[in-house]
């Protein structure tokens, strides 16, 4: 790289396989908001059919966000020689996102994931493979690092990112965590919680690092205490909020053109838009607007990619806001 990149998306890189199921049925809990999908056990189960996605991941989905929208971005992965590796840096390719640091490794799998698809909601079926994670020679520094899911047995990994970034303070970190990450515990990763700029997480993903339950308003602060600068927290259907120093926001979602055909991707396309926007020189409060205009788009298509608009698309959204779409002010 002979220009610092605006965005650098850091993490695993997957096909999803996605198996629209149909018969199905979803019991959830009366007490919380923990539900279940069940199928009969021991039978032969019909499905209407299966989509292949390639290049999929919170973080690719992160960069192929952010290049769409007209910024220079690249993605740090790791994937085996096969065939699902090589559609995977195919795709990428397409995006113009930078693969330069996409590692392929002799003899080793990509990561291929089964996505269970029923109604508009999916449950994911994963597996990471093991790879020699290294953290590749990245000069000039870019203006934004993108962190997020990385398979387990990764701890050494993690610190040397968080070395890297003690040593570059010029770089904004957005940190939006995976399974491992959380499950790693905010002690751990305290490096990288006290160096984040922007962390985001969905409601159950806050109370799940926190350990503890309350409502979103209660939660920012928490997570924000962590040494995170902007917190974002996403609430699916019913919006989003926000906390930077000492205020805090609820945004409403962008009114949805028709009912959402599936969900996948949908947080991933708000964190990262809301990174672009901050990379386009937005303040915070524009920088919302912006970020919940892609998951809209998003979740009218198979998989966390397809839905993902340009830059004019989504300002022409933007123009024809209804005027309720604002930030507002909560205590």
């Amino acid at each position: 790289m002979t220009q610092p990149l605006d965005f650098l998306a850091i993490g695993d890189i997957t096909t999803d396989a996605f198996i629209r199921l149909k018969d199905a049925e979803v019991h959830c809990r009366v007490d919380t908001d923990e539900c279940e999908i069940c199928m009969p056990f021991a039978e032969k189960i019909p499905y209407e059919f299966v989509e292949v996605v390639p290049a999929v991941g919170n973080s690719p989905n992160a960069a192929v966000a952010v290049a769409r929208l007209g910024l220079s971005t690249a993605l740090v992965a790791n994937r085996g020689d096969d065939q699902n590796g090589r559609d995977c840096l195919a795709q990428i390719e397409k995006e113009n996102i930078a693969t330069d640091f996409i590692n392929a490794h002799k003899g080793a799998k990509t990561n291929y994931h089964y996505v269970l698809w029923y109604h508009e909601d999916r449950t994911i079926l994963v597996k990471h493979e093991s790879y020699p994670y290294r953290l590749p020679a990245i000069s000039p520094a870019p203006r934004f690092v993108y962190l997020s899911s990385i398979g387990g047995g990764t701890e050494a990994y993690h610190d040397e990112i968080a070395d890297w970034l003690e040593l570059n303070p010029e770089t904004k970190l957005a940190f939006q965590p995976g399974t491992f990450q959380m499950n790693l515990g905010k002690e751990r990763l305290a490096r990288l919680y006290r160096r984040t700029d922007i962390f985001a997480v969905n409601v159950g993903e806050a109370r799940r690092i926190l350990k503890g339950e309350g409502e979103p308003a209660e939660l920012l602060p928490a997570i924000q205490a962590l040494g995170p600068k902007v917190v974002l927290i996403s609430d699916g259907p019913k919006g989003a909020y926000m906390r930077e120093g000492s205020e805090s926001w609820f945004m409403p979602i962008y009114p949805d053109p028709k009912p959402p055909y599936e969900r996948t991707g949908a947080g991933d396309a708000f964190s990262s838009t809301f990174v672009a926007a901050l990379a386009l020189g937005k303040n915070s409060a524009e920088a919302l607007r912006w970020a919940m205009i892609n998951p809209m788009s998003v979740v009218q298509y198979v998989g966390a990619q397809k839905g993902l608009l340009s830059r004019k698309a989504l300002e022409e959204y933007l123009e024809n806001a209804p005027k309720e779409y604002v930030p507002a002010t909560i205590l």
